[in-house]
């Protein structure tokens, strides 16, 4: 890991987000190089540091918080005082992007909000992400994952149909919406920091979480603005391509993903149903949507004759999309996982070591996973205050008040 490629060394990152979206924007930047000071709140943290079980060994660090800090240096900081919201300034002076989740407006009583801090540096880039943005009807309410995707139209999509038993909707089993804002904060960031190179100037990036969640209907907004036509929950299957969804086999369910005609011809044969493929009812994508209610019985009845293994490898064969769903213990024993290096373990100060997941990216075939474990609360207080100027002494009262 500590030949993680580094595109981003230089870049100084002041995180003062909390809880999943913000942190996974800096965790982010930090598996790319950048150095990402997260400040906190002195004794308590960041709230994640509290959401357990599970907790990593008999330290108060909890799974939740170990997810979305890799990679960071962490500095304990009361902003409500005035001491540690100059030192804050001090710090955002020397930073090159400041990403922040507090409620529209919230930092400005402290002299912490865009307009104070470009005053000081003009070339900052800072990143504020809230539930509904800077303007909004919504802007003064809070943002929360859950909410979110039932306000933005996730789960309308997400469950089975009210008909069906167990139908309802229901969210994602991540908060899917903060990560999707966290990767769109970190694009945003890099195209910031790109454009800084020729005017000098920073900016001020506004994301707002209902913003992404509409944003990421994709196909199923389209559906909807193109048609008119709501789009209704449909389980495993998808509203535009059929058949891909979920099928019960003798042992368990795999899934199938056809994506073409031709495809499709090849997963007739290998069910030993090759009339389907020619049937005008089924013959393409199209009709097989329109069709659905008449096809997929028939592939159902079909699909439960068979193993998982036995219609994984025959499938396979013939290169027809399909894959079991694996529960995550069987997630990280798969073969591609491994090869991948997903799983990573780090050096971590009081438990040992740690697992954690690897970053996805990959740059000349090498990992862009940042070496270190996330942070003991306040680990690098006084190394970061060094760096900008704070002696011994300083640190010494500024502990004995309280605001480190």
């Amino acid at each position: 890991m500590s030949d993680a490629p580094t595109p981003l060394k230089g870049v100084k990152v002041l995180d003062l987000s909390r809880v999943l979206a913000g942190p996974w924007c800096g965790q982010t930047l930090a598996d790319l190089g950048a150095d990402v000071i997260k400040v906190e709140r002195p004794v308590k943290g960041d709230d994640t540091r509290h959401w357990g079980p599970p907790w990593l060994g008999d330290s108060f660090e909890s799974a939740y918080y170990l997810c979305a800090n890799r990679g960071k240096r962490s500095v304990t900081v009361d902003m409500a005082a005035p001491e540690g919201q100059a030192l804050i300034k001090t710090l955002a002076e020397g930073a090159d992007v400041v990403v922040e989740n507090f409620k529209v407006g919230g930092l400005k009583r402290y002299g912490l909000d865009f307009e104070s801090l470009k005053a000081l540096n003009p070339g900052l880039i800072y990143c504020s992400i809230t539930g509904f943005g800077q303007q909004s009807p919504y802007a003064h309410r809070a943002g929360y994952d859950f909410m979110i995707q039932a306000m933005g139209g996730l789960m309308s999509l997400t469950g089975q149909p009210d008909e069906v038993p167990g139908g309802g909707p229901v969210k994602v089993g991540v908060a899917i919406t903060d990560l999707f804002t966290g990767l769109y904060a970190t694009n945003a960031i890099l195209a910031a920091l790109y454009a800084r190179r020729d005017s000098g100037q920073g900016c001020h990036i506004d994301l707002s979480l209902m913003d992404v969640q509409v944003g990421v209907l994709a196909n199923q907004a389209t559906n909807y603005l193109t048609s008119g036509r709501v789009p209704e929950r449909l389980g495993n299957a998808h509203p535009n391509i059929v058949p891909y969804q979920a099928f019960a086999t003798l042992d368990g369910h795999i899934i199938v993903a056809v994506g073409n005609d031709e495809q499709f011809r090849r997963f007739c044969q290998v069910i030993e149903q090759p009339g389907l493929c020619d049937d005008p009812r089924f013959a393409t994508n199209g009709a097989r949507v329109a069709n659905r209610e008449e096809l997929v019985p028939l592939l159902e009845a079909t699909l439960a004759l068979r193993s998982i293994d036995e219609w994984l490898a025959a499938l396979e064969a013939v290169g027809v999309p399909c894959g079991p769903i694996n529960t995550l213990d069987r997630v990280f024993e798969d073969a591609h996982v491994k090869a991948r290096g997903l799983r990573k373990t780090f050096a971590h100060p009081q438990a040992g070591s740690v697992d954690l997941v690897a970053n996805p990216v990959r740059i000349d075939g090498r990992s862009t996973t940042a070496p270190t474990a996330p942070p003991l609360l306040g680990q690098h207080t006084d190394d970061v205050l060094e760096e900008i100027g704070i002696t011994a002494q300083q640190r010494e009262a500024l502990y004995k008040a309280g605001i480190i």
